[in-house]
């Protein structure tokens, strides 16, 4: 019959290893003590040791995703304002369903924060109704 392999949480192997390195009880001793085989401590308590200095650093892996994030979270604010700014004068320019020459005429040329075609975007004026030539908005 299969035997099913154990497996042994990280709480339980810290304890395991933190013993082993208080030499308290020999190798043996806590083999027997915690039923397992004298090479799997020596495995984690090298493990354990290599891995040690990195409790005190951050890992590369780690300042990377972190920088990722600001950079995402930046970005999202960015695209959240200006979406604000959008709905704002979406909401100012258009109270009430309007006929296609009264939303031309809500068209700001110089408006510092909405692009000319994204006014007619939400406007829903294709572009080339709201441009003649040279930028020049329809009035």
């Amino acid at each position: 019959m299969k035997q099913n392999r154990r497996k042994f949480n990280p709480e339980f192997k810290t304890k395991v290893v933190l013993e082993a390195l208080s030499e308290r009880l020999t190798l043996t001793e806590l083999a027997q003590k915690y039923e397992l085989h004298p090479n799997q401590i020596t495995l984690w308590k090298r493990e354990f040791l290599d891995r040690a200095s990195e409790v005190f650093s951050k890992s590369d892996k780690a300042q990377k995703a972190e920088q990722d994030s600001k950079q995402e979270t930046e970005e999202l604010y960015k695209t959240i304002g200006q979406l604000k700014v959008e709905v704002d004068w979406l909401k100012k320019k258009t109270s009430v369903v309007k006929t296609l020459s009264e939303r031309r005429s809500m068209i700001e040329k110089e408006h510092p924060k909405i692009s000319l075609n994204r006014q007619c975007e939400l406007l829903s004026i294709h572009r080339s109704g709201c441009i003649i030539s040279h930028g020049e908005a329809r009035s």
